[in-house]
């Protein structure tokens, strides 16, 4: 198998599911059981995966893939990342104002003023909303929320994104208030 391009990472694999080689997935889809609708997954050692069955159970896909025929040989795939190729997902389905996270990776960010404050290398979603990370040369990752306050424009043709540099919390307000001083008691 060639390595892919422009690889999209659409679920992991976690432990075996009963005797016929069956295997649980945290699928990285909207629907757990859409995942064999990309076409075969691919994993970075260069396999490839072909789906077929695939249900539901619990949030996860449970998933049975082709030459995967019994409890050993599916408790081997444990940890195991599935790729398919980013031009297998369908544009077509996306509003104006949509995209896929992974078309973000890449992008440099810029303030109104031009002055950029690195390359978005990673999306987060740890639960309280979603977090941009981005490099610089030289600079230690930071993370920014994902809201419509902190990245005011996305522009994927450019390959840019605008942010707001206060909201986005890469620079100081320059308020004399204290925000993050403790609300407590006056003595």
């Amino acid at each position: 198998m060639t390595k892919l391009k422009n690889p999209i990472l659409m679920a992991t694999i976690g432990a075996a599911q009963g005797l016929r080689g069956e295997v649980r997935a945290k699928t990285f889809t909207t629907d757990p059981e859409g995942l064999g609708d990309y076409g075969n997954l691919h994993s970075e050692d260069g396999r490839v995966f072909e789906v077929l069955e695939i249900r539901e159970a619990k949030g996860l896909a449970v998933v049975r893939f082709k030459g995967v025929n019994d409890r050993n040989a599916a408790e081997a795939l444990r940890g195991t990342d599935l790729y398919i190729e980013r031009d297998n997902l369908p544009d077509e389905l996306l509003e104006d104002d949509e995209f896929y996270y992974a078309d973000l990776e890449g992008l440099e960010t810029f303030d109104a003023d031009g002055n950029s404050y690195g390359i978005v290398s990673a999306i987060f979603d740890f639960g309280a909303g979603d977090l941009l990370e981005l490099k610089g040369p030289g600079k230690r990752p930071v993370l920014i929320p994902f809201s419509e306050a902190a990245v005011l424009e996305i522009d994927l043709d450019a390959g840019r994104i605008l942010v707001d540099p206060v909201a986005a919390g890469l620079v100081d307000s320059g308020d004399d208030d204290e925000p993050f001083q403790s609300k407590g008691k006056e003595e």
